[in-house]
């Protein structure tokens, strides 16, 4: 079997750890390479799975990657098109049900994001399409200036506005962090929890964040009531997720689900090298059974 795994041109290699990934797949007989998703020398037809992994510059062409997506035998596509199309917008985080989930409201215009600030008092400020806490706002004056103002983002991503989404500011995330924890095949394979730099509150290494793989803890119910949710939203098992989670009110909420490319955190424990492996040579040999619906 044949597997390409999608990465973006800022990582021709792959993900950070990917050699972990690497000696998993070969050990499995799965002969497999990283392309850019936007290569058009690409032949994606010609492999017998595909894995979005490491394409995280999709963000400032999520148009572009979104018709790539589209463009793919969706038989051949872990999670799919039509999952990557909910989930990149994070209006998702409206839309969770009974999933006990951080409050969000959602904001097109400067009027509209002042008033979900006076709502909160203590709001964070995120754009609606984003990654990796670029664009991200703590703000607790509806008249803060920075508001519906670009902000400069990190490295390999534009500069980012409009439209929003507004949560309370959850507090613990300064002292507990956020966990996140993988679900792969259906099982859960590791958690991660992760603290913010000094003074901020965006957990991402980019800015200072740091990472560590801890046991599961009491948060595997949660994580799979998440995937059961979206195996429910969608018709069928889905095949990877990362339930992003904080602690506000006394409970664990969630406070992203990652469904597109969530990095494996290979570079910090190789745990889920080998479960990934193992999803990716189930999918290559039960592909063809499962029905997918057009993109």
């Amino acid at each position: 079997m044949s597997v390409l795994l999608a990465t973006s041109g800022d990582l021709p290699q792959g993900e950070p750890g990917a050699a972990a990934l690497d000696a998993e797949l070969r050990a499995r007989g799965i002969e497999h390479a990283w392309a850019r998703w936007d290569d058009p020398a690409v032949d994606w037809a010609a492999a017998d799975l595909v894995a979005v992994r490491s394409t995280w510059d999709y963000v400032a062409r999520h148009t572009e990657f979104l018709g790539w997506t589209a463009s793919l035998d969706q038989s051949r596509l872990l999670n799919g098109h039509d999952v990557f199309a909910w989930n990149h917008d994070k209006r998702y985080l409206t839309e969770l049900g009974d999933l006990p989930a951080v409050p969000t409201l959602l904001a097109d215009d400067r009027a509209a994001l002042a008033d979900a600030v006076r709502r909160f008092g203590s709001a964070v400020v995120k754009p609606r399409v984003g990654a990796g806490g670029a664009g991200l706002l703590v703000v607790s004056d509806a008249d803060d200036p920075r508001l519906g103002v670009p902000a400069r983002s990190h490295p390999g991503h534009p500069e980012v506005g409009g439209p929003w989404v507004v949560q309370p500011l959850v507090e613990s995330v300064r002292t507990r962090g956020e966990t996140s924890v993988h679900v792969l095949g259906g099982e859960v394979t590791q958690r991660f929890d992760k603290l913010p730099g000094a003074g901020d509150v965006r957990v991402n290494e980019e800015f200072g964040g740091t990472v560590r793989a801890v046991p599961t803890g009491d948060v595997a119910d949660l994580v799979l009531r998440a995937h059961g949710a979206m195996a429910e939203r969608f018709g069928r098992p889905i095949d990877y997720l990362r339930v992003d989670l904080l602690h506000w009110e006394g409970d664990w909420v969630v406070s992203e689900l990652e469904l597109i490319e969530p990095g494996l955190y290979l570079n910090v424990s190789t745990a889920n090298a080998a479960p990934f492996a193992d999803l990716v040579a189930a999918r290559s040999s039960y592909r063809s059974s499962r029905p997918r619906p057009p993109a």
